[in-house]
């Protein structure tokens, strides 16, 4: 069976032979990412800026960074606000080669928004800021979360019509939670920004794509309100700080779950029996034996602590074990 069929029967819970799986480390994945470049149109005006006009920042410490540089904590020059160009063609010059590849392979082709709404929103206006203008200023909020929502949906319809069904989802970042809960409360949350995440949503679905999220941090409660926005996957890489049990118990067979053993309470300490506990945890709560799981990699070991990547191969065989015990097939072999 096609990578391709693997994936969409976790999704729609129609009985996968094995684990989807997507470990780049280990050069095995079922998936393939059209992670597009910023467009010709685009020239930074000053040195890493991106194309929203936010400025990021690095440590010596090898990560992504974060945005220091704010452009609109003035709101009053959001008519100014800098976007990106997703007509450009030039930002899909390369698609092509990499669609044939991917469908040579039979592959699942994903297509990727960074900072999706909320994390945008921060980026642009400052993170306390945004806390405080939901409470205090919530026309301004929402018209800020509207303009990113309405850019969002200009790149969603680029890439229905310019390549329809040849891509099959779309994955997208918004980190929510605290190690102890999410930065707002649920009802604040529901009332504000479901309604614009299932616009999103379902302008993905409109074009038959299934929606992936991510979000770190104890998220517990938001993930009901991404399944009544749609959402078919959910990538969630602290299952601990979840609660494992707890998530199974009210999500199990609603959402396919994205994850692997727990990225700051296990991997980092380069326990095996950790490591092996979370595996057996993980399948015997969120593994469905109709499929909704999904097992990844976090794809960035330096920025964990983790000095010995042989914790990595423990663990592709500890749910490559899971995979065979509850659907059939190991996973396939990892590659040099």
């Amino acid at each position: 069976m096609k990578s391709l069929e693997i994936v969409q029967r976790a999704l729609r819970f129609g009985k996968p032979p094995r684990l989807p799986v997507k470990f780049d480390l280990l050069g095995v994945s079922d998936c393939a990412g059209l992670w597009l470049k910023a467009p010709a149109s685009f020239t930074p005006s000053v040195k890493d800026e991106d194309e929203w006009g936010c400025v990021w920042v690095k440590t010596d410490v090898p990560n992504m960074g974060q945005v220091k540089g704010h452009p609109l904590e003035d709101l009053s020059r959001m008519d100014r606000m800098k976007v990106p160009d997703y007509d450009d063609d030039s930002r899909y010059k390369q698609v092509e080669e990499g669609l044939v590849w991917a469908e040579k392979e039979g592959k699942y082709v994903e297509v990727g928004i960074f900072m999706v709404l909320f994390e945008r929103m921060h980026t642009l206006h400052g993170f306390e800021n945004v806390l405080a203008g939901l409470l205090d200023d919530r026309p301004a909020m929402e018209a800020l979360a509207d303009r990113i929502v309405g850019v969002h949906l200009e790149f969603i319809d680029n890439i229905g019509r310019r390549f329809g069904k040849r891509v099959h989802g779309f994955t997208m970042t918004d980190d929510w939670g605290t190690q102890k809960a999410a930065f707002i409360g649920l009802p604040l949350w529901l009332d504000f920004f479901l309604p614009r995440y299932k616009r999103l949503y379902d302008r993905m679905h409109h074009w038959g794509y299934d929606v992936w999220l991510h979000s770190c941090g104890k998220v517990t409660e938001l993930v009901e309100g991404f399944i009544r926005a749609g959402a078919n996957a959910a990538n969630l890489q602290q299952p601990r700080a979840l609660g494992i049990e707890e998530m199974g118990r009210r999500y199990r067979g609603r959402i396919t779950f994205e994850s692997l053993a727990d990225i700051q309470a296990t991997l980092p300490t380069g326990d095996r029996r950790k490591v092996e506990e979370d595996a057996e945890a993980l399948a015997a709560n969120w593994m469905d034996p109709r499929g909704g799981f999904v097992f990844s990699d976090y794809g960035d070991p330096a920025a964990l602590g983790i000095r010995d990547d042989s914790i990595k191969r423990h663990m592709y065989a500890c749910f490559s074990r899971a995979s065979e015990r509850i659907y059939g097939e190991p996973l396939p072999p990892p590659t040099p």
